[in-house]
């Protein structure tokens, strides 16, 4: 069984930086694409950031220049950076792995999600 465990979110002013992990454990052959996504009160939820095994990332326009994605494959962790936060970026964070399994299937597993409060 594959679990997410995530870290890092909580409340901070506008203006300000977080730094969120989330870390796979379990068993599996490979990892592959790696992403954060978030969900704000009422709306979708929206895919962030995402990052594949060779760490090619890609960025929602919403957070591109201000956030940034990256992994390590030793420790099975992605991060995601996130500075010059804005009061819109309130949400829960959610993390998104998906991995081939020893038998060869594909499969997609998310993080319980962290909240981040952005508020003076």
């Amino acid at each position: 069984q594959v679990q997410l465990v995530e870290s890092g979110g909580g409340l901070v002013q506008p203006g300000g930086s977080l730094r969120l992990a989330c870390a796979a454990s379990g068993s599996w052959f490979r990892i592959n694409d790696m992403a954060w996504y978030r969900e704000a009160p009422g709306k979708q939820r929206d895919l962030v950031a995402s990052i594949t095994s060779g760490g090619y990332s890609n960025y929602a326009d919403f957070v591109q220049g201000r956030f940034t994605i990256s992994r390590d494959n030793a420790k099975n962790t992605v991060y995601l950076q996130m500075n010059s936060l804005k009061p819109e970026d309130t949400a829960v964070y959610y993390c998104n792995v998906d991995l081939h399994s020893h038998s060869g299937r594909e499969w997609s597993y998310w993080g319980q999600g962290t909240q981040v409060t952005v508020s003076s």
